[in-house]
């Protein structure tokens, strides 16, 4: 079921505050072709050790899904657009289906 080639998809987290507006950030890296779809998970909470202390907030979880040909404009993208001075960024891999994993492919930019 999954694609045999699949090395260029790509799925990135990154979280913001649970009260941006994580859709605008969403549709942003659609429309400008750096993202074939982004999903804005519920908020949540999240524990964790920021200059010596530990926080805890509330965050909403963003899934972008992506090729390994745009992360770099998508990276630098994300360093104008994102509020955190630290943003989260985790680069997953992924397998796919065939036809899921072409859509990406002709959904984002490969020269972003």
């Amino acid at each position: 079921m999954t694609s045999t080639d699949d090395s260029s998809l790509l799925l990135v987290l990154t979280t913001l505050a649970a009260d941006a507006d994580a859709a605008a950030l969403a549709r942003t890296l659609v429309d400008e072709g750096l993202a074939a779809c982004v999903n804005v998970l519920a908020p949540m909470t999240s524990i964790y050790r920021w200059k010596g202390t530990v926080t805890q907030d509330r965050e909403q979880q963003i899934v972008i899904k992506t090729t390994r040909a745009a992360l770099p404009a998508l990276e630098a993208r994300l360093d104008v657009l994102h509020p955190y001075e630290l943003p989260e960024l985790v680069v997953i891999p992924a397998s796919a289906s065939a036809a899921y994993a072409a859509w990406v492919g002709l959904s984002v930019r490969e020269s972003s």
